[in-house]
């Protein structure tokens, strides 16, 4: 019996598509397996690079779910996996994926399947994923996986090589700087978790509740950047709001109110982001025990 899958992306830089590209290839090299490999295209497409002032209009908009019109896809009626590969913009879902899933289309592919999603992203994706999670549930989807692969070098380091890379396209190293992105090794090894899939669906492991990619270190998590991703979100709920309220995308007042926000947020990187992850740091041993419960929360449900 032949099962089918459909591996769903939004990929602007194309590293998450690499990602997806080594996850997919044993499945693709798998005589019972159908893949339908298909992109989220907004119909109106998002700049590469991004110009400074597009990059933070959509701000707003990704933080409070509000996704863009999306093309449909081709696809069949009924797939025994999806596989769903999504980047983080602003602690959510990027725009196009939340348009997706917000989608007619996507009620009736999703309702009941089985999801593994993928991430590729910086190092902060815990809260986009809860959002995931929200909008699988109203499907009526599964979420039995989660694979995350996240920026090589140090956090400091990629709050300043990541911007770097979405504003001007350069990912290569520099100064005492790391290269941006995910370590092409470890998107290399990423082959391991289609393995396993091709395994599990031979076995028709994707029917039952448990996670097909368990202790396969699918899912990392920094129990030191837990609080600082969420005080992160709830400053990014309050900015959003005031930005929202200034103006339409791309409007004069809004735009003044993204430069105003935009020098807050480079002050707060500069100054209070290393202290509070100091101070963190610090008090991690007499919070262990919560932090790592909260560890174990955040890595379900595929686990380390």
């Amino acid at each position: 019996m032949i099962k089918k899958v459909l591996i769903l992306y939004y990929s602007q830089s194309g590293q998450l598509k690499q990602v997806l590209d080594n996850i997919i290839a044993p499945l693709q090299q798998c005589a019972a397996v159908q893949c339908d490999y298909r992109p989220i295209q907004p119909l109106q497409p998002y700049p590469y690079p991004w110009p400074f002032y597009s990059f933070f209009n959509v701000f707003p908009e990704a933080v409070y779910l509000e996704g863009c019109p999306v093309a449909a896809i081709t696809a069949e009626s009924d797939y025994d996996l999806i596989v769903l590969g999504y980047t983080s913009w602003f602690l959510s879902p990027s725009l196009p994926v939340t348009g997706f899933l917000q989608s007619r289309q996507a009620q009736s592919l999703f309702q009941g399947k089985p999801v593994v999603t993928v991430i590729a992203c910086r190092d902060m994706w815990l809260i986009a994923q809860e959002k995931m999670k929200a909008l699988l549930a109203g499907l009526g989807a599964r979420l039995i996986d989660n694979i995350v692969l996240t920026d090589q070098g140090k956090s400091l380091y990629t709050f300043v090589t990541t911007p770097r890379w979405m504003l001007t396209g350069q990912k290569d190293a520099f100064w005492f700087f790391p290269k941006a992105g995910v370590a092409e090794e470890a998107i290399e090894a990423a082959s391991r978790f289609g393995e396993r899939l091709c395994l599990a669906l031979a076995n028709n492991e994707e029917q039952g509740q448990a996670p097909l990619l368990g202790k396969m270190g699918a899912v990392n998590v920094n129990g030191k950047l837990i609080a600082t991703e969420r005080i992160a979100h709830r400053s990014f709920l309050i900015w959003s709001k005031l930005i929202k309220k200034a103006g339409p995308p791309n409007s004069p007042p809004r735009n003044i109110v993204i430069t105003i926000y935009a020098f807050f947020l480079l002050t707060l990187v500069l100054t209070i982001v290393p202290l509070n992850m100091l101070i963190r740091k610090l008090i991690y041993p007499f919070r262990k025990k919560a932090i790592d419960a909260a560890v174990r929360y955040y890595e379900q449900p595929s686990g380390r």
